[in-house]
């Protein structure tokens, strides 16, 4: 396999490194390249196959499993950024903990506030709901009852009932 070479100045001399070290830094970045760009293959071809081999539910949502997968993956190809691409991974270990830590913890407090809340929001339906509901049932029991309609908005019964009564006799012109 040939070295890629462009116009650009070399590398070796901006970064006052030698050609045999340039040589590696550029096979370490074109290694990683290598396997984030097979991973996102990966990830793609779950994607679109993922109905054909059952990892949809009948709803055609994803199960836990898919989920936890595609997770996974993301997690992966943002470990390799953080330690090849940004150096992380070349620095001591108090360094990684220092810099990793804060984001693990935050990361991990996300998921459970989403499990949390999706599962409040299954077991626990909010109040507005049931009014709508009722809402919804008292309008279709008013128009089996033969009732057309209910007061005009921003009127009472009492209101709609006296607009009836103000009406002019036919025969009084």
């Amino acid at each position: 396999m040939s070295e890629f070479h462009d116009d650009y100045p070399q590398y070796e001399f901006m970064a006052h490194h030698s050609e045999e070290e340039g040589k590696i830094k550029r096979k370490k970045l074109w290694n990683v390249f290598w396997i984030m760009l097979g991973v996102t293959i990966v990830e793609l071809i779950i994607g679109f196959q993922a109905s054909a081999w059952g990892l949809l539910n009948d709803d055609r949502t994803s199960g836990i499993f898919l989920k936890v997968l595609f997770i996974g993956l993301t997690i992966g190809k943002a470990f390799f950024i953080v330690f090849k691409f940004m150096h992380l991974g070349d620095e001591k270990k108090v360094m990684k903990w220092t810099i990793l830590a804060p984001y693990t913890i935050f990361i991990l407090y996300l998921i459970w506030l989403c499990v949390t809340e999706a599962n409040y929001a299954k077991v626990n339906k909010h109040p507005m709901d049931m009014v709508i509901v009722n809402q919804k049932i008292e309008l279709n029991e008013a128009a089996k009852h033969g009732h057309d309609h209910a007061a005009p908005a921003g009127h009472d019964a009492k209101d709609a009932s006296h607009e009836e009564t103000a009406k002019p006799a036919e025969g009084h012109h």
